[in-house]
């Protein structure tokens, strides 16, 4: 039975994916006599910030790229970010049927808690780990180790859910199960690559799992 759920933040609950991508294009633009694509970027979601930019720039020093991004990602935030469909029903219902619920995602805490807070999702999460508070980001299962630990949950009852193939590795990493969500940017395709226990087509799925419910 799966008792606690920990989601990955953007793709996965809150749909980022437009803002991403239009703050990767801000921060890198003139950096390169060829643009940086869609197709070169999407395939690294869910990698630090950092790691990226390095990657996309050819730079070794980035701090001026992530701080530009960074700049450009707060001020059109909540403009360009919007909900996936059933996500706080979902929360909802599963915090009501006593499921204990964290975020582990890559992303800063005031990026990671402001994204919560637009769509009024932070009520349910009882612990955010975020890059801020780890030394190694996803597919270590540092993170995914530190919220367990904070909400004491059993390994054998825990269950990750993620948009990206660095969540399914962490899960596995961590000797926790793992679920893919077929929304993904990366698509369910790609993911199914990485062998998920789980793939959720929609994110009420997640009420057959923990509970058996008709979803209709």
């Amino acid at each position: 039975m799966i008792k606690t759920i920990l989601f990955d933040l953007d793709g996965t609950i809150i749909n980022t994916n437009e803002l991403i991508l239009a703050s990767f294009f801000h921060a890198l633009e003139g950096i390169s006599e060829q643009p940086v694509t869609r197709e070169q970027i999407i395939p690294y979601f869910g990698e630090p910030l950092g790691k990226q930019m390095k990657l996309f720039s050819g730079l070794e020093q980035v701090d001026h790229l992530v701080d530009k991004y960074r700049k450009f990602n707060m001020a059109k935030h909540d403009e360009m970010t919007t909900e996936f469909p059933y996500v706080k029903e979902v929360l909802d219902q599963l915090h009501n049927d006593g499921i204990r619920m964290g975020v582990v995602t890559t992303k800063m805490r005031d990026t990671a808690v402001k994204g919560l807070k637009l769509f009024d999702l932070e009520q349910y999460m009882q612990v955010v780990v975020t890059l801020d508070d780890v030394t190694k980001a996803k597919p270590d299962p540092e993170g995914i180790k530190l919220a367990m630990r904070k909400l004491d949950a059993d390994p054998d009852s825990t269950l990750m859910v993620g948009d990206s193939q660095y969540d399914i590795q962490a899960a596995q990493n961590a000797g926790i199960r793992a679920a893919g969500v077929a929304w993904s940017i990366k698509g369910k395709e790609f993911l199914n690559r990485f062998e998920p226990d789980y793939m959720l087509d929609d994110i009420r799925d997640l009420l057959e799992l923990t509970a058996k419910r008709d979803r209709s």
